[in-house]
């Protein structure tokens, strides 16, 4: 069957509106073509792709917006910690934290210090 670019592109973006879709992969499952006629139509860089992404995107955004309104309004500990957690410094979630681990490196050798090092080592070796 034949297939115009033009409509299989309204149709995708229909679809990305209609139904608020995330994924490219989502988009095909609603259109008439396949998936390599999909990806034949519409490359990897193509303005078409590029704003079939955007619109995804755009989706996505309004989506993470919502929920993170809902959990800011919510009553439950749960979601509100999972907020605190997106929007806290770093040094809050340190004091959120159960198992926060500080990694520390100390006695750090300059390159200089690390040859001699080696090279002494190399020494005891050879005695």
């Amino acid at each position: 069957m034949a297939y115009k670019k033009k409509e299989i592109f309204e149709k995708a973006k229909d679809a990305i509106t209609k139904h608020k879709l995330f994924f490219i992969e989502d988009i095909v499952s609603f259109l008439p073509c396949g998936k390599t006629k999909f990806y034949d139509f519409f490359k990897v860089d193509s303005n078409e792709m590029n704003e079939l992404k955007d619109m995804l995107e755009k989706n996505r955004v309004e989506l993470k917006v919502s929920m993170r309104s809902r959990w800011y309004k919510s009553n439950s500990p749960a979601l509100q910690m999972a907020l605190m957690k997106l929007i806290a410094t770093p040094e809050e979630l340190k004091i959120l934290s159960i198992q926060y681990q500080e990694q520390k490196i100390e006695n750090v050798l300059s390159p200089e210090e690390r040859a001699q090092k080696i090279q002494e080592l190399k020494n005891k070796l050879n005695k």
